[in-house]
């Protein structure tokens, strides 16, 4: 099958793709309702199409009706009126380090649209430009004015444990955000994106009728791929990739269901396709990890070691919805973030309770924030735990030849003492049972094998517990005792029974780690 259809990969602009006949998959109709509010925020992950969002926004305002021939918002509108629109990008400023240097960038920001409405040499903040942008926009047009601010959090993400700049870099964005209530009357329509909620920020704490849709299941697949969106607008990708990796197409389906879906953001949403990984993964025609090539933001990895979050917790987390929609300067753990930077995501909702059951969505997710992980948690590269151990371990256990394994484990933590960084890490351990934990959940997680740690029972709660396709491993690990007394453990507490349904084969492994050497002991299997 030859392959003409094109993939926008890396463009984020509506009329580019329009006008270049790339695919599109139709929010129009969506977009069109939220036009009915006023003041709009959305909070999404990265690279999840809010930036195309904006620019379908600053195609309709502007009264473009040609990009918009046969799409869903042709049955809706009907005047196509233009406004002049002030059109911004905060991620630019994402970079810089001090008051000033955020200052210049965001008049330096504004400069185009100034050259159209003109400035005056009063305007010496960019708070006050702004406010004058809108001003002048609205007297030489006569028409109210449409702003549209995308990623207005990205200068203050990588501050947040940075107190010295925190402050001074919010009361910059605050003089600026405040114009928004500030000129009311002269905005049509404004809409904000972001990652998080600042709510000490002037958009939240002054504009009364910002409307967040950030949860609102009548929006919840206003950026993103559905499952449906995918079966019918993208069947001939599906077909295309399954003619490569020689499946079918409802094999590959389930291969990309796997890798790139499971994102929920409302207690009742479809679930959402990553819409970059996907497209990328049909322009190269190869599923892998594509959300990670920038890597985890450090600001993430830095809130995480503030808070000494425990990773073995972050497969199943169950929290109320005021747990993890904070805004950054009232959170308490990295729960906030973990959910808004999509690494967890909603996977169930009680009603009843009005609680919500977290997780991370995909598989490719889980390999690449585990990845990111590693050195912070165990003080190595991620590459090198891969290479030299984990998948070696994972085939080993895939043939169930579980001595194999754990001689694979001995000679794999043997060697760890050695590396500085591992040395740190352990030293900062009280519980080394813990850190051996943390090592195993880490190791496994990479290769996509589903693992938990502290899974509750009604006899206590194992250790590790490692669910291959036929069999499931159920480890206790001791640093003070043998492995036989782990063994036991595991039968006089019941810890394998939950798993010990018919055609499905339990091994229990009791594990004995050495203090001295760091390394594996003894093991007993049972």
């Amino acid at each position: 099958m030859n392959n003409v259809r094109k993939y926008p990969v890396g463009i984020q602009t509506f009329s580019e793709i329009r006008k270049g006949n790339y695919i599109y998959i139709d929010k129009t109709d969506l977009m069109w309702e939220m036009t009915r509010m006023k003041y709009v925020f959305l909070s999404r992950p990265r690279r999840f199409g809010k930036s195309l969002l904006t620019t379908t926004l600053d195609s309709y305002f502007k009264g473009q009706k040609e990009l918009f021939e046969g799409l869903k918002i042709m049955d809706l509108e009907t005047e196509w009126e233009q406004y002049p629109v002030i059109h911004v990008d905060l991620s630019v400023a994402k970079a810089e380090s001090s008051i000033e240097a955020l200052r210049e960038t965001l008049m330096w920001i504004l400069k185009p649209m100034c050259e159209v409405y003109g400035k005056d040499e009063s305007e010496t903040s960019p708070g006050k430009m702004f406010s004058g942008l809108i001003h002048r926009a609205y007297e030489k047009t006569g028409k109210q004015v449409v702003v549209i601010i995308d990623e207005y959090d990205a200068p203050l993400l990588d501050k947040l444990h940075l107190s010295d700049l925190l402050g001074g870099f919010r009361n910059v964005m605050q003089e600026f955000f405040i114009q928004l209530k500030a000129n009311e009357a002269l905005i049509r329509f404004c809409f904000i994106t972001g990652i998080t909620k600042f709510s000490q920020l002037s958009i939240f704490s002054t504009i009364n009728n910002l409307t967040n849709i950030s949860m609102d299941a009548k929006y919840a697949a206003i950026c993103g791929i559905t499952e449906e969106e995918l079966a019918t607008d993208m069947a001939p990708d599906i077909a295309m990739l399954a003619e490569v990796y020689e499946c079918t197409p409802e094999e590959m389906h389930d291969k990309l269901k796997k890798q790139y879906d499971g994102y929920r953001f409302s207690e009742v949403s479809p679930d959402i396709y990553n819409p970059f990984s996907l497209l990328k993964c049909f322009n190269q025609r190869k599923i892998a990890n594509y959300w990670f090539e920038s890597g985890t933001p450090t600001f993430l990895i830095r809130q995480m070691q503030h808070f000494r979050t425990d990773i073995t917790t972050i497969e199943r987390i169950e929290a109320s919805a005021t747990a993890f929609d904070r805004p950054p300067e009232a959170m308490n753990t990295a729960l906030p973030l973990l959910y808004q930077t999509g690494y967890l995501t909603i996977k169930e909702y009680d009603r009843e309770s009005n609680s919500y059951i977290l997780s991370i969505p995909n598989n490719e997710v889980r390999t690449g924030f585990i990845d990111g992980l590693i050195p912070s948690y165990i003080g190595l590269d991620g590459s090198y735990v891969q290479d030299g151990f984990a998948l070696k371990f994972w085939r080993v256990l895939k043939k169930n030849d579980i001595d194999l394994a754990m001689q694979e484990m001995k000679a794999y933590f043997a060697g760890l003492p050695y590396v500085e960084g591992f040395q740190k890490k352990l030293a900062e351990v009280k519980n080394y049972e813990g850190f051996y934990e943390w090592s195993l959940y880490l190791i496994f997680s990479m290769l996509n094998v589903y693992v938990r740690t502290q899974v509750k029972c009604a006899g206590g709660r194992t250790d590790i517990v490692v669910e291959m396709p036929d069999t499931t491993y159920v480890f206790e690990l001791k640093a003070n005792g043998t492995a036989q007394e782990a063994l036991d453990q595991i039968n006089t507490k019941g810890y394998a029974q939950p798993y010990e349904t018919e055609g499905h084969k339990v091994v229990k492994v009791g594990v004995a780690f050495e203090r001295e050497t760091m390394t594996v002991g003894e093991w007993v299997v049972g």
